[in-house]
């Protein structure tokens, strides 16, 4: 008898079952997708910083590589095929792809690497480039 009457005062009012559910869902929804997207978001960061730091290193190796007798006879002088051979060999043991690129004193180059996305299919591929040159400074 009382579920009868709380019945017919809910329809004279006007149902709204339901009506909860839907909001519930679509806001559970964008949660979810603002989420996915601040983790990839960090995940990118972190694939270009990686990229960006083994672009660097293999620069400073790249640049290590002197030619000797140039360097006996006063001038600072990268050894262009050394240098080339061991920035590209730094990045195959980090694990990275790129090129080298050497002109003149300046050693160039772009690293890239891939991540594997957590929630959102979305590019996997990053890419970080650096220069490096010789420091010499005469001793006395």
């Amino acid at each position: 008898m009382r579920r009868d009457r709380i019945r017919a005062r809910n329809r004279r009012r006007g149902e709204d079952s339901g009506q909860v559910t839907a909001f519930v869902v679509v806001m559970a929804s964008a949660f979810i997708l603002c989420l996915a997207l601040v983790i990839e978001g960090g995940g990118a960061l972190r694939a270009k910083n990686n990229a960006m730091t083994i672009a660097q290193e293999a620069a400073r190796v790249g640049a290590q590589q002197l030619d000797w007798a140039a360097y006996r006879s006063g001038t600072v002088q990268i050894d262009a095929a050394a240098a080339s051979q061991a920035a590209q060999g730094f990045l195959s043991t980090s694990g990275a792809t790129g090129t080298v690129t050497v002109n003149g004193d300046t050693v160039t180059v772009t690293a890239s690497l891939s991540y594997d996305s957590a929630m959102l299919p979305m590019g996997n591929t990053v890419d970080g480039t650096a220069s490096a040159r010789p420091y010499t400074e005469p001793t006395t």
